[in-house]
């Protein structure tokens, strides 16, 4: 059975512990990108164009260098057990992003200062949950 980590018709709003007032860019923090920052450029100027499993697996597959060749295999595997979804994600948690995914599963990413994200949180339409906090 493969797992999924999509959603639709969401907006996961930033954790109750996030220390960001705004969507932040995450830092770079020695060589190789981190989690965040791969996240972060994926979504940041692609609004809806992937959807939560392949912004995950893409992450996944460049962490941990999976040839081209290997990717339909790795991701098989990858989503043969369940994973993490963008509630644990540290744009949520951290960086100050909300998640919205569209009814297609469609996800996009926006600061918790702007008049979007206040938007979404009020949508009735939609299912709102809140990234997991960092600490119990």
């Amino acid at each position: 059975m493969n797992h999924t980590t999509n959603y639709s018709n969401t907006f996961i709003q930033v954790a109750d512990d996030c220390k960001a007032v705004r969507g932040e860019v995450p830092p770079s923090k020695g060589e190789s990108k981190s989690i965040a920052q791969l996240q972060f450029e994926l979504l940041y100027g692609n609004p809806y164009q992937y959807t939560s499993d392949e912004v995950l697996f893409q992450v996944f597959a460049c962490k941990k260098e999976i040839v081209k060749h290997d990717l339909d295999d790795a991701r098989e595997q990858f989503f043969s057990k369940g994973q993490p979804c963008f509630r644990a994600s540290p744009l949520t948690k951290q960086y100050g992003w909300g998640v919205h995914s569209d009814a297609a599963g469609k996800i996009a990413i926006y600061g918790c200062e702007t008049a979007e994200y206040k938007r979404f949180s009020e949508d009735a339409s939609l299912k709102v949950i809140r990234a997991m906090k960092s600490k119990r």
